[in-house]
């Protein structure tokens, strides 16, 4: 089996499925990752590319990351972070299909379409996009993750995420937390949702709705058997 993860930014790619990237490890899926935006440059006031030593401590976050997990293929677009919207869909989308292309996963995981982020948002519109079923294409299904500090921040009734397919990571918690721990750049302290604590809370949350001690919680867009 192989699987594939869309991110927008680096670590929501752990936040959102880090339990069950190490889960398929363990049972032995070939996993690859594909991180869209750099993920710095919104935080200054005016667009400005990061400074190659930025994204070098970056880069080496995501290597130590998704190494925790037992995965080393991964791609880091840096596309402008938070601007995705700035950018033709097309090519974004042509970015998701050269990747899936290059990989032919089984399964893609990618983030909720109705996140607040206007990142997640593209990702997800791309993503659907590039897994359309067509004849002969490898994805046989797709399924969107949450993302702490934005998919609980969007209030409109009409973008709420509905979690209807639930992993169990009672298994792989510590083992996500170990790995979100890499990325010292983006972690907050508790409360902040992108904190470990509260990623670790979540977990317990979803396991208490699933019938599991702990697990990640996702909406089944497509699938075909």
């Amino acid at each position: 089996m192989k699987v594939m993860v869309f991110a927008a930014h680096p670590d929501d790619e752990i936040i959102g499925v880090g339990g069950a990237l190490a889960k398929h490890v363990r049972q032995g899926d070939s996993v690859s990752a594909v991180i869209m935006a750099e993920g710095k440059s919104s935080r200054k006031e005016d667009y400005e590319k990061p400074c190659d030593s930025i994204m070098q401590h970056s880069y080496s976050e995501t290597e130590q990351a998704l190494s925790t997990l037992g995965i080393s293929d991964f791609v880091r677009l840096n596309l402008p972070d938070n601007r995705l919207d700035s950018m033709d869909l097309l090519d974004v989308v042509k970015e998701a299909e050269k990747q899936i292309e290059r990989f032919q996963p089984d399964i893609v995981y990618t983030q909720y379409g109705g996140d607040i982020n206007i990142d997640h948002a593209v990702v997800f519109r791309a993503v659907m996009t590039a897994t359309r079923p067509l004849p002969g294409h490898s994805v046989k299904q797709v399924l969107a993750y949450e993302t702490l500090s934005s998919t609980e921040w969007n209030y409109l009734n009409k973008d709420q995420f509905h979690a209807n397919f639930f992993i169990n990571i009672e298994e792989e918690l510590e083992l996500k937390l170990k790995a979100m721990a890499c990325y010292d750049s983006e972690l907050r302290d508790f409360p902040h949702p992108r904190s470990l604590q509260a990623i670790e809370n979540n977990a317990y949350v979803w396991g208490a709705k699933s019938g599991f001690s702990a697990a990640e919680a996702f909406m089944l867009v497509r699938g075909t058997w």
